[in-house]
């Protein structure tokens, strides 16, 4: 057992350590490369969603238009303001390919507490809103919807991807890339630019 007290054994030992650890990363497959590869191809356009009857919606059907996505709620203080800004960028661009896709959520001070249906009577009849109402999701925590997941994931907010209230806005591009968030606290006319662009129109 000379050879382990020798004092060139310790050295040895580490460098022979440092090889086995670098061989073993250069030949283990890199299982989080192609998941990685996967989510940023992603767009928009691999998710179905359900509608506010529950019937199943694929994204796909809004294949070449541009799209604001956008959590709502019906008893928010930024709701009617919201809502009517939504509607004139709805009634001004849909014949341009632009449309506004809405999913109800409960999880900021319970202010969508409503059924469906009641989601749906609310929208329609107090705001007059046109545009497609979706089923009622989660944007936060661990049962968040699958495209809002992803949504966070391509576009991630100041203080982190968290969803952080009512109204948080993403716009997506013809190609059904997310290109830009913007925060509750912006209007939806102040978006108006933005939209224009991406339709190609003025």
């Amino acid at each position: 057992m000379q050879w382990f007290k020798s004092p060139s054994f310790f050295p040895f030992l580490f460098a022979l350590l440092a090889l086995s650890v670098y061989l073993f990363n250069a030949h283990r497959p890199a299982s989080r490369a192609p998941e990685m590869a996967e989510e940023s191809s992603k767009s928009i356009y691999d998710f179905t969603v359900k509608d506010i009857r529950g019937n199943d919606v694929s994204l796909s059907e809004y294949s070449g238009k541009v799209l604001l996505i956008v959590n709502v709620a019906s008893k928010c203080g930024l709701t009617q303001s919201n809502y009517k800004e939504l509607n004139t960028l709805y009634e001004k661009y849909k014949e341009q390919g632009f449309e506004v896709l809405a999913f109800p959520c409960n999880q900021f001070a319970g202010q969508e507490p409503g059924s469906n249906e009641e989601i749906q009577e609310t929208v329609c009849t107090m705001f007059k809103a046109e545009f497609p109402i979706f089923d009622k999701v989660e944007v936060n925590g661990k049962n968040v919807a699958p495209l809002y997941k992803f949504l966070k994931s391509q576009k991630g907010g100041i203080f982190g991807d968290g969803i952080k209230w009512n109204f948080t806005k993403f716009l997506v591009n013809r190609e059904g890339k997310v290109v830009e968030r913007y925060a509750p606290t912006t209007a939806p006319l102040k978006i108006e630019k933005d939209i224009q662009n991406l339709l190609g129109s003025s």
